[in-house]
């Protein structure tokens, strides 16, 4: 499927947002279990919540330790050829997402820096552990 360039480069934007979701998600959601709990806020506790905050930053660590790019950013990337673009050109607020995610370092920084915000959410599962699903019974009149 062929669209004009205009259309791949708004494709990629989405994809770039979504990716700073993505982060925002993994990095906040350890924000807000630690806080929530501080706050019995109950929610931060929920299974599905916690699974979901886990397998994500597990797939980063992963990635990261085998040279994997994120499947993310491969996305985008592509599209933004496909749009024509060899760098980034993108709007004002592409242009800044992309700047606050990526940045040079070498390999061993992200594998380290991720691995050791892997085990802090690894570590929130035993000082806020999460509670499993329970189903509500209807009470009998």
């Amino acid at each position: 499927m062929n669209f004009d360039p205009s259309t791949y480069r708004t494709l990629a934007d989405a994809v770039l947002v979504l990716h700073l979701g993505v982060v925002v998600f993994i990095v906040g959601g350890l924000v807000v279990i630690l806080s929530g709990a501080r706050l019995n806020w109950m929610w931060v506790r929920d299974m599905r919540f916690r699974v979901l905050h886990l397998a994500a930053i597990g797939y980063v660590v992963v990635t990261t330790w085998f040279g994997i790019e994120c499947g993310l950013t491969t996305l985008e990337q592509s599209l933004r050829v496909r749009s024509g673009q060899l760098s980034f050109e993108g709007d004002f607020i592409a242009h800044w997402i992309s700047r606050i995610m990526f940045y040079e370092a070498p390999p061993w920084v992200f594998a380290a820096v991720y691995t050791a915000f892997g085990l802090l959410v690894a570590w929130s599962w035993l000082s806020v552990p999460p509670h499993r699903l329970r189903r509500r019974i209807p009470h009998a009149n």
